[in-house]
């Protein structure tokens, strides 16, 4: 299988608003489903099939399900005498939608040696036929209701394209091989520049998206609305591989003092001594697996893969705390609407970068940000009618928000108002920390 040296931006492509051109749409959705493939076509078919824990999903999953949500919430509902690749794959693809029957067990996806991957590919593409015949047949009124649905679901596509290189990151960690996915060589190291503190006014602040807006935006990100925030000062940049090897040093994870008591039961039970793939060298440093293989740890470079529980801890360590979203909501938006665009992004190497001169740096890219805030609904919200009011809403439960994008999310997927949401005992997402304080 061909190996490129890094995803090319046109692979990946920026998400705009589709509205009802139906060009845009026909286009913007070929590249995006392309842009799964250009990852798929790194990995063997054994590389797909195996699921690494049951957080983890293979990849050739990620591409049957991807599939069935334009299969089951597109081409089903609106384009007359359409039938199913595969009746099997409504029972296979399906992820968590109650309302569109059973299906299988998560923790189970890695069984499913059939169908293959090459049965799975002849889905995508008899799916991908007809969703482009349905673009430019679909009679206006049908249009009115495939749009909003085929963007949807093409933003669905791009979370579960970061979830590909998230899930086999961990599933290549557990290979004494220690394979690489990409053949590209590491960026060159540089150091960062000193942490400095960035301060922003109190008082009534306005935050999530706006429903006049028509680019697109989840459901969790609204409604907007007005937040007091007191006074608060945020990192310049977030904290480095160097800064968090110092709490390890210091005992970090030997210490319940700085811990949260559900995350020193978590550290106890797991033995957790450091960050998910960091792995001490014969020398006596540290090295970490990638995505490019292992690697020295580059000091100057973002800490990641760290549950909420550790950059908690890390935070009362260094006698900080974490962000609420409000607070890394306000601050991204000073930066202006071009801010995310000049992200590290998953066109760039696959690795977050060292931060680079002064001012407020990496909101955007690099490594997703653990807030303090949990996933809870904002006031005013309701999930929307039917299966797709599953998307968000039900989980708002028990899990914390993570802002700005990592260096595998999509370039062009983010934006400040997004909203991601993992369980605070999660780690294997590029998940890291920026510090904050009261002014």
């Amino acid at each position: 299988m061909p190996r490129d040296s890094q995803l090319r931006r046109s692979d990946l492509v920026e998400t705009a608003s589709l509205g009802f051109g139906r060009a845009a749409a026909a286009k913007k959705y070929g590249a995006i489903r392309t842009a799964s493939m250009v990852l798929s076509a790194r990995l063997s078919p054994e590389d797909q099939t195996v699921q690494s824990m049951p957080d983890a999903s293979p990849t050739k999953w990620h591409l049957g399900h991807t599939t069935w949500f334009f299969e089951t919430l597109v081409l089903a509902p609106h384009m007359p005498g359409y039938r199913p690749f595969d009746p099997d794959f409504a029972y296979l693809f399906n992820s968590y939608y109650e309302a569109l029957g059973e299906r299988h067990p998560r923790p189970a996806r890695g069984m499913l040696t059939r169908p293959s991957l090459d049965h799975i590919m002849d889905y995508r593409i008899h799916v991908d036929e007809a969703v482009q015949r349905l673009i430019v047949q679909a009679q206006d009124a049908v249009w009115a209701s495939v749009a909003p649905l085929l963007e949807l679901g093409l933003n669905h596509e791009q979370q579960h394209q970061e979830l590909i290189l998230t899930d086999i990151l961990h599933l290549f960690s557990l290979n004494p091989l220690r394979p690489a996915f990409s053949a590209a060589p590491p960026p060159v190291s540089s150091p960062a520049p000193p942490l400095t503190w960035i301060d922003f006014e109190g008082g009534i602040h306005t935050i999530g998206h706006d429903a006049a807006d028509p680019a697109f935006a989840y459901d969790n990100e609204g409604p907007r609305h007005e937040v007091l925030l007191r006074p608060f000062r945020l990192a310049s940049r977030v904290v480095t591989n160097g800064e968090y090897a110092a709490f390890v040093a210091d005992g970090g994870y030997e210490r319940p003092d700085f811990w949260l008591s559900d995350g020193w039961a978590q550290v106890r039970a797991e033995r957790w001594r450091h960050p998910l793939y960091w792995r001490r060298t014969e020398e006596g440093g540290w090295e970490e697996m990638t995505l490019l293989g292992p690697l020295d740890l580059d000091p100057h470079a973002p800490v990641r893969h760290l549950s909420f529980y550790e950059a908690s801890a890390y935070a009362n360590w260094a006698g900080k705390r974490l962000p609420s979203e409000a607070e890394w909501e306000v601050a991204a938006v000073s930066l202006g609407p071009d801010a995310p665009e000049k992200g590290n992004f998953a066109d760039g190497p696959l690795l977050p970068r060292a931060a680079r001169g002064t001012g407020l740096s990496q909101m955007f890219g690099d490594v997703w940000e653990w807030t303090c805030s949990p996933y809870i609904p904002y006031p005013g919200f309701r999930p929307a009618s039917g299966a797709v009011g599953e998307y968000n809403g039900k989980f708002m439960c028990n899990q914390m928000v993570l802002r700005g994008g990592s260096c595998v999310t999509p370039s062009g997927h983010i934006r400040p108002s997004y909203r991601n949401f993992f369980y605070p005992s999660a780690r294997w997402q590029v998940a890291g920390i920026r510090l904050a304080e009261d002014a």
